[in-house]
């Protein structure tokens, strides 16, 4: 049954996967961006860079919101994926991923090309933990 079901809507490798917002990748200048959008702010930041208006610019910068949780563990015991130094994961850290970090009058801008659709509760619940615990007001284009 699953070898029919295979046959007739094709397997993961020959079915073009579709990005879930129907954001089309875009490349430019031999990067490749997740949206049109994004490819776009980057040109228009590079531009201003070599303008000198914007200074230090990088690209998916990653920001630890949580740090991993981890507990000791003594040699016979619970189960689990277990480090060499003696612990083990219970938790992985948080993280948020800006498209866009630079200098803008000697201040840190942290942008985030998005659209309604990508406001997703994930991405503003991690926004709001960017200001609480980093201080960082992400900028949103």
């Amino acid at each position: 049954m699953r070898k029919a079901r295979e046959g007739i809507a094709g397997t993961r490798e020959t079915r073009k996967m579709k990005n879930k917002y129907k954001a089309k990748k875009t490349l430019f200048n031999g990067r490749m961006y997740d949206s049109k959008k994004e490819a776009q702010r980057a040109a228009e930041l590079q531009l201003m860079e070599k303008a000198g208006v914007i200074t230090n610019l990088q690209e998916q910068v990653p920001f630890e919101l949580i740090p991993s949780q981890y507990e000791y563990y003594e040699r016979y015991g619970k189960k689990g994926k277990r480090l060499k130094d003696g612990r083990r994961c219970l938790e992985r850290s948080v993280d948020y991923v800006a498209d866009f970090v630079y200098m803008e009058n000697d201040k840190v801008v942290v942008e985030d090309a998005k659209s309604p659709p990508t406001r997703t509760k994930e991405y503003v619940i991690k926004r709001k933990l960017m200001l609480e615990r980093l201080g960082i007001r992400v900028k949103e284009v």
